[in-house]
């Protein structure tokens, strides 16, 4: 990685926490900016410092992973990578449902972990190889399963929205290109996936994957 990528850990175990900050401090790239013991202090800390990514556990006190994630998804440029100690499908798809980039596990090794910062930064969507190939089928189907037909409903400056999303841009950098206001891409952005019923930015992401191997073009 060329550019240092901010990151927060959050995970109601010290040592747990701890040990990430340790593995993550060792590797070139990476600044810790920051760690939660629970959810609703992991949303707190992303809101104030906005790390480029946070790794989220899901089994946590006050405000459950999923809900942080749900709360955090799509706001400002973090990213966010679950990392939990479930590998059912269950979990897997209520992390990635409430906007998650990524999905690794706990038994992961180092290597595995970084592999899975890298892939969720380029903007792709990361699971591990420890997680079964059907929970990973199921995925993609269920996601993919979304009517291509809906892309009709969108107006044409929310298909130019969606389009720069697909692209990878950011809400400032789409509203730079566009001339207008971050909070009228947000708009656009919010209705467009209203209108196709996506949730979160995994859903956009295999909305677009969906598109280009229909060769469908926005």
């Amino acid at each position: 990685m060329l550019n240092l990528v901010g990151v927060v850990i959050a995970d109601d175990h010290a040592l747990v926490r701890e040990g990430l900050k340790t593995i993550l401090k060792s590797q070139s790239g990476i600044n810790v900016l920051g760690m939660a013991e629970n959810g609703e202090e992991a949303v707190r800390l992303c809101k104030r410092l906005n790390p480029d990514i946070v790794l989220m556990d899901l089994s946590m006190p006050v405000k459950s992973g999923v809900q942080a994630i749900q709360e955090l998804a799509g706001i400002g440029k973090t990213k966010i990578l679950a990392l939990t100690a479930h590998g059912e499908a269950v979990h897997v798809f209520s992390a990635l449902d409430a906007g998650a980039s990524g999905y690794v596990l706990k038994t992961s090794s180092s290597e595995e972990l970084m592999m899975a910062i890298r892939t969720v930064m380029e903007g792709k969507v990361y699971l591990a190889p420890d997680i079964s190939g059907e929970v990973a089928k199921g995925f993609l189907k269920k996601e993919r399963g979304r009517g291509c037909d809906k892309l009709d409903l969108l107006t044409a400056r929310e298909r130019e929205i969606l389009k720069h999303v697909l692209a990878g841009y950011k809400n400032r950098e789409i509203a730079d290109l566009l001339n207008i206001s971050v909070k009228t891409v947000e708009k656009h952005r919010s209705n467009f996936m209203k209108k196709i019923g996506l949730k979160s930015i995994a859903e956009v992401r295999a909305y677009g994957d969906d598109l280009n191997e229909k060769g469908i073009f926005i």
